[in-house]
Formats: structure tokens, sequence, C-alpha cells
């Protein structure tokens, strides 16, 4: 698991004061993580850099909608 210390956090500007959101890290080397807003301490999702940009392309396309 990489070190998540020096993660530099943020937030959609999207988001909203009820903090249904999550932030992401993408300043690591290598790595991207994304974690819950309201839970910080539960932890976060590591990816790849390149299995995070397959993800959101993914989410973007509409792949994944309902």
């Amino acid at each position: 698991m990489p070190e998540l210390n020096g993660a530099l956090w943020r937030k959609s500007s999207r988001s909203h004061e009820q903090g249904q959101c999550v932030e992401l890290a993408q300043n690591l080397p290598g790595v991207s993580a994304v974690r819950d807003s309201k839970a910080p301490e539960q932890g976060a999702l590591v990816f790849t850099k390149a299995q995070l940009q397959t993800f959101l392309t993914t989410v973007k396309s509409g792949q994944l909608d309902l």
C-alpha cells in the first residue's frame, strides 16, 4: 500500500455542503487515491493512474449508467 501522508486531497467544485462527495488525490507518484469526504479516517482506494483514467473515461461515456 502506498504511503498517503503526502496526499493533497481535493473535492469537486460541484460538491455541496451536504458532504456527499469523494475526494481525490493525484499528486502521489504512480497512483491516485479516492476516499469518502465524510469519513476520511476509513481509508482510501488506491489505483494506478491508468486504472483511474480508464474508470473516469468509462463513467463519462455513460457505459455505467443504470
